[in-house]
């Protein structure tokens, strides 16, 4: 893949045999986000890790201290007192079978995360087809399958993020945006790491982190030391 000069500039100031400090990859990042656009800043986290095994699996959701950056839209599924409850907290779609019918129907897709009750769930089950490909499925791991839809939707609005190991034992997570500057994107960062570092699975041997690179939406990667989170 060939690549334009705005790239190859960015790619001349990051010295590849080098693992930089976060707060020196944070700087250096930022440098190389030349887009037009607020580019995000994303993270990669290579694991030492199975994941074909159920018991090496890492999930979960943390709030950065700084959001994300990003407007999220939220769809609630919920009936009742508890779908009152989702419009109040500022959920932009409420419903159940006819969230359920428009998404089948209409393959509409006009939001960036779900939340279900629990009693929701066998109704959900239906379109799980569609939504798990697209990580839209609600899971209880990351908060998303609670009885708490205000907390929810709280979190989320917030800039809450959800991480999960892909096939290749990596994990790919938005930090922030290159607007934020390097403070608050340092502090997202190791809000993110302190997290996967917790979520550590007892049956993972040998080194866990094994490589972390941060890089913007149109930039080069810049190799992070993971020895210091």
């Amino acid at each position: 893949m060939k690549h334009g000069k705005k790239y190859q500039d960015s790619v001349k100031l990051i010295d590849h045999l080098n693992q930089y400090d976060p707060d020196q990859a944070c700087e250096l990042v930022l440098k190389t986000g030349k887009a037009k656009f607020d580019e995000t800043v994303e993270i990669s986290i290579r694991l030492g890790v199975d994941p074909r095994h159920a018991d090496q699996q890492v999930r979960g959701a943390v709030v950065l201290p700084n959001g994300t950056g990003k407007v999220v839209r939220v769809l609630v599924f919920a009936k009742g007192d508890k779908a009152k409850e989702a419009q109040a907290a500022g959920a932009d779609y409420v419903g159940a079978e006819d969230m359920i019918a428009k998404i089948q129907q209409e393959n509409w897709f006009d939001f960036d995360v779900c939340v279900a009750t629990p009693d929701m769930m066998g109704l959900v089950g239906r379109i799980g087809r569609v939504l798990g490909p697209k990580g839209l499925m609600p899971n209880p791991k990351s908060g998303t399958v609670t009885m708490d839809v205000t907390k929810a939707i709280n979190d989320i609005k917030a800039g809450k993020v959800e991480y999960r190991l892909d096939k290749t034992a990596i994990i790919h997570c938005p930090v922030g945006k290159v607007s934020f500057g390097p403070q608050k994107l340092e502090e997202n960062l190791h809000a993110l790491m302190e997290a996967i570092i917790k979520a550590k699975p007892s049956a993972a041997k040998g080194t866990y982190l094994r490589s972390v690179y941060l890089s913007t939406t149109m930039g080069p990667s810049v190799r992070v030391n993971p020895l210091k989170f």
